[in-house]
């Protein structure tokens, strides 16, 4: 196999460094359709069972996140750099971190209301709509630039504007909401 071409992830790849395990989301990134669907599903299940059983406060869940950024985007630089791809569909760290960022911001919260964070932030790492688009491009590579650290911070960085524009349409419809009540 060609060093610089592409490789395929797969659970075999996944499993041979502990980097690998963190930016697939622990293999939910691995799945054939819709990874960063998966991944933030996985996100959620797992806020709900750390949250849960973990003993996690709000300052505890500050920690969290930020120690998960911080470790995330080394594992996402290392995983795309031996993918040989900038930002590859099955690293889901992005949207891990995205999404636990936006539960600790509206949580407690019902499950219509967790839904509607789900859903919105769906939209906007999709589609990419106006400064998540901005952001996704900002950090693509460039020509005759090596996959390192400023790809794995843009890996993160787009879905992390895309958590913010969730959490202020969010926060927009609870003020139009309490205005009109």
């Amino acid at each position: 196999m060609d060093a610089m071409a592409p490789r395929r992830p797969g659970w075999r790849f996944m499993l041979g460094h502990p980097a690998r395990w963190i930016a697939f989301g622990l293999g939910s990134g691995l799945a054939p359709r819709a990874p960063g669907t998966i991944g933030t599903l996985w996100a959620w299940a797992a806020w709900l069972l750390i949250d849960r059983f973990g003993g996690i406060d709000a300052r505890g869940w500050a920690v969290v996140l930020a120690l998960s950024l911080v470790l995330g985007w080394w594992a996402c630089t290392r995983t795309a750099r031996e993918l040989n791809i900038a930002d590859p569909g099955s690293i889901v760290w992005d949207e891990v971190i995205a999404f636990w960022l936006i539960l600790w911001l509206v949580m407690p919260a019902g499950l219509g209301l967790q839904l509607l964070a789900f859903a919105l932030f769906r939209f906007f790492d999709a589609v990419k709509p106006g400064p998540v688009g901005w952001a996704d491009r900002r950090y693509k590579l460039r020509p005759g630039e090596a996959i390192g650290w400023r790809q794995g911070w843009g890996i993160l960085f787009d879905d992390l504007v895309a958590a913010l524009c969730t959490l202020f349409v969010l926060a927009l419809g609870l003020a139009v909401r309490s205005w009109w009540a």
